[in-house]
């Protein structure tokens, strides 16, 4: 890759050499790639339906009965056999690869709810009725983008109050210090709760009480880096060529502060997870019914006679923070300037 600096192609060769990290970041990606079609993969809707002719969308808009020749103006209910022979009659349809919705029951099981797994239900059904792994695909997906959401606006907050901490010192640092000091002495579990509890649960609601308490160790590092950066000569040197803070900041100091924030990041993508999943398993997460981990974990801890439930939210839970984990030990071996290429005859020579 030419177009790549040095020092971009050195840390892209690191990050390939550590095995781990490398088909962790692999296997997130797959799973990414999976679960963000979620709707397209685990529906109680078909893909396409082609009738007398023409062709169909139910699984991106709502079609009435009328439209396959039923008898009524409600909502198709794809599932009912007679709606099924009709269209069988005069067109076909094409299903997802899991003909569930996270929310959608599955109201001929053989056993009562809580269904252990079958050719039908991979990974069973909870007390519900629902189908567990159409229930883990939405999981994954509401779980991996709220870590997501959560480790952006906490690296731009952590970044902005580390940096001014960092570059402006004295008193701005020693007052900032303090106020954050005191608020990492505060139970976060228990605040989250308490303001759970007041605040109507919902995706951004939840994103905005967990980052505003999880910012705090990026800001650490962001000012401890800033800290190291001032004091080097090209900022002496910069700032008596007439160069304005801001300018220092942003264009000179706050790019090797990335490198710190960049290393963070899988991190704080694991904490976020983990404490969405912990919010949901005692009540105070997403709403109810909406598709969670958390939940899953709660399912079987409620239902003891049904093991596959607290498996599969374990393993699942497990699975992805141990990825996360590798992926983060990577990107700090990649970033960190110690750190040699092992190199094979033929290898790139602009690397060190």
């Amino acid at each position: 890759m030419p177009f790549l600096s040095p020092v971009t192609r050195r840390r892209l060769a690191l990050f390939r050499q550590n095995r781990r990290g490398f088909w962790s970041a692999i296997v997130l990606l797959v799973l990414l790639a999976f679960t963000l079609p979620a709707e397209f993969v685990a529906n109680d809707r078909p893909l396409v339906i082609s009738y007398v002719g023409y062709l169909y969308f139910p699984v991106l808009r709502d079609y009435p009965e009328t439209a396959f020749g039923g008898d009524f103006e409600t909502y198709a209910d794809y599932g009912d056999v007679y709606l099924q022979r009709q269209i069988g009659r005069h067109g076909w349809m094409i299903w997802p690869l899991i003909p569930f919705s996270y929310a959608s029951p599955v109201t001929d099981l053989a056993v009562p709810a809580p269904a252990p797994p079958s050719a039908r239900n991979w990974l069973g059904t909870d007390d519900h009725q629902r189908d567990v792994l159409a229930w883990l695909i939405y999981s994954l997906r509401s779980s991996l983008l709220f870590g997501v959401a959560v480790a952006a606006l906490c690296s731009a907050i952590g970044v902005a109050i580390g940096a001014v901490e960092g570059f402006l010192g004295g008193w701005t640092d020693l007052t900032l210090q303090r106020l954050t000091e005191i608020w990492v002495g505060l139970p976060v579990l228990f605040l989250l709760i308490v303001m759970a509890s007041i605040v109507t649960p919902s995706f951004w609601n939840l994103w905005l009480l967990v980052s505003v308490f999880a910012w705090m160790p990026l800001a650490q590092l962001v000012r401890a880096e800033m800290l190291r950066v001032r004091a080097l000569d090209y900022i002496r040197a910069g700032r008596a060529l007439g160069l304005g803070p801001v300018a220092l900041m942003l264009r000179h100091m706050l790019p090797n502060a990335l490198v710190s924030t960049f290393t963070y990041l899988p991190f704080e993508l694991t904490g976020a997870i983990g404490t969405l999943a912990a919010l949901d398993l005692i009540g105070y997460g997403m709403p109810p019914g909406a598709p969670s981990l958390g939940a899953l974990l709660n399912q079987g801890r409620t239902n003891l006679q049904a093991p596959w439930l607290g498996l599969t939210g374990f393993f699942t839970l497990a699975i992805v923070l141990t990825l996360l984990t590798f992926l983060g030990e990577a990107v700090r071996d990649a970033f960190d300037p110690k750190r040699q290429v092992d190199r094979p005859t033929g290898t790139d020579p602009a690397l060190p």
